[in-house]
């Protein structure tokens, strides 16, 4: 089994890479293709550079760069990976490399807002949960001050797993 985990560098795409690590941890066989999407080049860049080749290592160094920490804690776990740089749409891209790869499922960090947030802001995760070919896992952020719940589940699920088990939830302040 593979698993496409996009990384941008952020605090998030890492725990998206820790998400995967702990399950591999717990027991799950699996290999990871750490995934950057670099934005195209723009016009100007194309003019300033006058050569492509300029552009693409540019984009490629700048890329494998974002990766290192990724890489770091998939040796640190003693885990295989695979890494690929990319130009274009990230979503898009993606996809392509989830198949191209043979990936059964992608693991991608993000940022938890709402649904308006996402629509009004664009959010690559979600996007991605609706285009990909395979499965995909969201690693949200929590924001300071929410509650995580019962054993990290959402409040709303955390009430629930209270009621099923006869306990009553704790007043949220």
């Amino acid at each position: 089994m593979k698993i496409l985990i996009p990384v941008d560098g952020s605090p998030l795409s890492l725990e998206a890479v820790r998400h995967a690590l702990g399950l591999i941890g717990q027991g799950l066989r699996a290999d990871l293709v750490l995934a950057n999407v670099q934005a195209p080049a723009s016009l100007y860049e194309i003019v300033v550079a006058h050569d492509p080749n300029v552009i693409k290592d540019v984009s490629a160094g700048a890329g494998a760069h974002l990766l290192e920490a990724a890489q770091a804690l998939c040796r640190a776990a003693g885990v295989a990976f695979e890494c690929e740089v990319v130009s274009g749409d990230p979503v898009s891209a993606l996809c392509d490399l989830a198949e191209e790869y043979g990936c059964s499922a992608i693991v991608i960090g993000a940022h938890g807002k709402g649904a308006l947030a996402s629509a009004l802001l664009g959010s690559v995760s979600h996007a991605l949960a609706h285009a990909s070919p395979v499965p995909v896992t969201i690693v949200r952020q929590i924001d300071e001050g929410e509650d995580e719940g019962v054993a990290g589940q959402p409040p709303a699920a955390a009430d629930s797993a209270a009621a099923e088990s006869g306990d009553q939830p704790e007043a949220r302040r």
